[in-house]
């Protein structure tokens, strides 16, 4: 299902004919799918003169800052009021790139007693009920894609911008892990191709997201490749990296993105995890990723309170760090023979 069906499609035009206030909400820790799609869709329905504003739980990482409309998004965390007040105050509010309002952290109470319609856009797995129109698809490379079919699906393709454009085409890029995982289709390129078309500038962006580092974040990799332990009965790599390590290399957010992924560069190696202690929240945070059939969101969901998708989940431990890559090794056994395969 790569296009909204007609009667979804026919609800949101009835409501985008009046207009409306709109929130637009991210995950929170958002990442270049969450704040390409909100932005992204931003500046559509503001082009079509509808009130609208970004909300996300907290704050994102510094290589996505330079994306059009970034400042003026509004951090729940930092700034709760004036957050809440345009809650209270929104008529249509769109969550995307998550499906169940756990995922906003401490906004969730507010999404839950608003009195929004609510609209949904997502390729996780397993959404909740939350939405009157829930436009779902997990076959879908990432949620900026199912923005450009949900443009698409309103006629208004005509209507993306080189700022649309340029959001859009981030999320696609970092979702796809740069055009290579498998949610990558002939019309994930179709639809990027466009996006270049109108104004994405895809060298920039890629210069811009994954070639401007910083010496925390090169220390930080440098510790956690380290840190590797390489389990071949399982075809299994795991990292960690203590809160003492994080400390120690000056962490700033989003210097850890990616780092989960180079285990699969190993050959053989089908399943990679990475733990990271946070001692704030006081829990460890977790990426698992895959290749072929393993299923990490089902792994995730059973055992480390998370989920995803098939090849890219995520999931948390309440134990120490210690602890929890103890417990994620005894659990391997159980997945001898789906991991040999």
């Amino acid at each position: 299902m790569a296009a909204m069906n007609l009667e979804d499609t026919s609800v949101v035009k009835a409501l985008l004919s009046t207009t409306q206030k709109i929130v637009i909400i991210p995950h929170k820790n958002p990442d270049g799918d969450a704040i390409g799609s909100t932005l992204g869709l931003l500046h559509y329905v503001k082009n079509l003169g509808h009130e609208a504003v970004v909300i996300a739980p907290n704050d994102s990482p510094k290589f996505l800052k330079w994306m059009p409309g970034f400042e003026e998004i509004i951090i729940f965390e930092k700034d709760t009021l004036s957050a809440k007040s345009h809650i209270d105050a929104a008529t249509l509010i769109f969550t995307l790139d998550f499906n169940h309002l756990s995922r906003v952290g401490s906004m969730q109470k507010s999404l839950e007693e608003a009195e929004a319609t609510f609209i949904m856009i997502d390729h996780h797995q397993e959404p909740a009920d939350y939405a009157k129109v829930t436009y779902s698809d997990v076959s879908m490379s990432s949620t900026c894609e199912m923005v450009y079919n949900f443009i698409e699906a309103l006629d208004s393709t005509s209507k993306i911008t080189a700022n649309i454009a340029n959001c859009l085409y981030t999320g696609i890029m970092t979702d796809t892990g740069s055009f290579k995982y498998s949610s990558t289709t002939s019309r994930t390129h179709r639809v990027v191709a466009d996006l270049i078309d109108k104004g994405a500038e895809n060298l920039a962006i890629h210069n811009r997201v994954f070639d401007t580092n910083s010496p925390s974040r090169l220390h930080i990799l440098g510790c956690a490749l380290k840190n590797m332990v390489i389990l071949e009965d399982f075809n299994t790599v795991y990292i960690t990296l203590s809160q003492a390590e994080l400390d120690q290399f000056n962490f700033k957010k989003g210097d850890t993105e990616g780092i989960v992924n180079y285990g699969l560069t190993l050959d053989s190696i089908i399943f990679a995890v990475i733990f990271i202690e946070n001692k704030e929240e006081g829990i460890v945070k977790i990426s698992f990723r895959s290749q072929g059939e393993f299923s990490v969101n089902e792994f995730a969901r059973a055992h480390f309170q998370g989920g995803g998708h098939t090849n890219a989940a995520g999931g948390k431990s309440d134990e120490t760090l210690q602890e929890t890559t103890a417990r994620f090794v005894g659990l391997l056994d159980n997945y001898k023979d789906k991991l040999k395969e």
